[in-house]
């Protein structure tokens, strides 16, 4: 196995708002796709949004529910503080603006940005389905 991810995907409650506050951040994307596949008790429908990102990467959004069936997991209710999704900008007001934006399309700041002792400035948000992202400018660089 080559070691690189391909693909994110977050469960989410609701594809329409995921979209929109992920839109608002300047991801862009074609909308919600698959919508011909419904899915049922046991199958999942195919509805989901892609966002593609630079390198390669893929940021999907997926029902949360149809994420569990696909899986053949529990549902779960969301939680947070077990990973998080880091995305490196150039300059510490990058990092307050990204977080502003955030914040305005309806994200929850978990802190207000600061250095930390190990050479960041880095501030934290959680997206409207609880998922925690740190914006990181690295003062090294």
């Amino acid at each position: 196995m080559e070691p690189r991810i391909h693909v994110i995907t977050l469960g989410v409650a609701d594809l329409e708002r995921a979209l929109a506050f992920y839109r608002e951040l300047g991801l862009e994307s074609p909308g919600v796709i698959g919508t011909q596949y419904t899915g049922d008790e046991a199958t999942p429908s195919g509805r989901a949004v892609m966002f593609q990102l630079r390198d390669g990467l893929t940021l999907a959004l997926y029902g949360r529910e149809d994420l569990a069936k696909d899986a053949n997991v529990p549902v779960s209710p969301p939680t947070t503080g077990h990973f998080s999704i880091g995305h490196l900008v150039g300059s510490r007001a990058d990092v307050d603006e990204v977080l502003r934006r955030a914040e305005a399309a309806g994200a929850t700041l978990t802190d207000e940005p600061h250095e930390r002792a190990w050479g960041i400035y880095s501030g934290y948000f959680r997206d409207l389905d609880g998922h925690l992202w740190e914006i990181i400018w690295n003062l090294r660089a």
